[in-house]
């Protein structure tokens, strides 16, 4: 009996190694230069979109004239790239954090880990670099409030349970927001959609090994520490909230001021209601929302924490879903 669990045990970390294998192949394949593959000496086209109307929900402003309507999806794509500079902070410093449980183990899940980690640091890189291209283009006076350091400070201050559940839930929203909205946008700047289908192509790879290296926190979790690390994905859904509170108030005061012509109290309360609906929808609900994400976390918790998590959850959804 014995023989035949350690059989067992030693055939699932075979296979584990080989999907950490498989995502280091794939990451040498694809590996992409930030010059040479991705700006190539291009600027942005501010004649066209950056971010499509599925994400940025401009269509529910239909009093919005046409140069309007792309100048609010500019913003809001300017912030879509300086929020993933943020998380990738975090990201990046957990990873490498985590990847002590491989030093003296496997060698194979260890190089996994460090090539992320050096990805993340490319993608903060990029999305400095495209921040001053966008600002040499848009009017002065946008500001992108929350400081990736503090916030990632505060981030790491939880559980690693609970950041690796919110890290898994930014790397699946990332492809699904360029698969169902961002690729078949005909109508987007030429540069900004091609940033993200090279940030999509590696961000593939990173949500594998973060569903690996939460699986393997979770198998090293008891169950105390599994409810604390509810409390603690709770609090985390509730800051990126508060960060998107805080964002939406300042795009729109830029938007109002830079980017609309006179508008009634009414529809300038609508225009303030849909960034936030937005960056709820972009940065919270997308990512929930994803099967991959729903059923893991779903196989890792009991219905009462399950519970707790849709009812923090529930305010969000009722404002920010379709």
């Amino acid at each position: 009996m014995q023989m035949t669990l350690e059989k067992t045990a030693k055939s699932a970390r075979r296979e584990v190694t080989q999907r950490y294998a498989k995502c280091i192949e794939t990451s040498k394949r694809i590996r992409w230069d930030i010059d040479r593959d991705v700006i190539r000496g291009r600027s942005f086209d501010f004649s066209k979109k950056f971010l499509p109307d599925g994400l940025s929900k401009v269509h529910e402003l239909p009093f919005l004239e046409p140069a309007e309507a792309r100048f609010m999806s500019q913003v809001q794509g300017r912030t879509y790239t300086n929020m993933f500079a943020l998380v990738e902070r975090f990201i990046g410093a957990k990873t490498l954090e985590i990847s002590k449980h491989h030093w003296f183990g496997d060698q194979v899940a260890l190089e996994a880990l460090v090539r992320l980690s050096d990805e993340e640091l490319k993608h903060q890189e990029l999305f400095r670099r495209l921040e001053k291209m966008v600002a040499r283009g848009m009017p002065p006076g946008y500001r992108f409030m929350p400081d990736p350091n503090e916030v990632a400070n505060a981030v790491l201050a939880k559980s690693t349970w609970a950041v690796l559940c919110l890290t898994l839930d930014i790397e699946l929203f990332s492809q699904a927001h360029y698969r169902s909205s961002i690729e078949p946008d005909a109508h987007l700047s030429e540069l900004w959609k091609d940033v993200f289908l090279f940030h999509w192509k590696e961000e593939s790879q990173h949500a594998i090994v973060d569903e690996l290296e939460w699986l393997q926190e979770d198998a090293r979790t008891t169950d105390t520490e599994r409810d604390r690390g509810v409390d603690d994905l709770i609090d985390l859904v509730g800051a990126v909230d508060g960060i998107c509170q805080m964002q939406a108030a300042a795009d729109a005061d830029y938007f109002l001021r830079c980017g609309v012509g006179s508008c009634s109290p009414s529809e300038e309360t609508a225009i303030r209601d849909v960034f936030l609906k937005a960056y709820r929808w972009q940065y919270i609900v997308t990512g929930v929302q994803e099967p991959r994400f729903a059923d893991t976390l779903t196989q890792l918790v009991t219905p009462a924490q399950l519970e707790r998590i849709g009812s923090a959850l529930a305010p969000i959804l009722a404002h920010a879903g379709e």
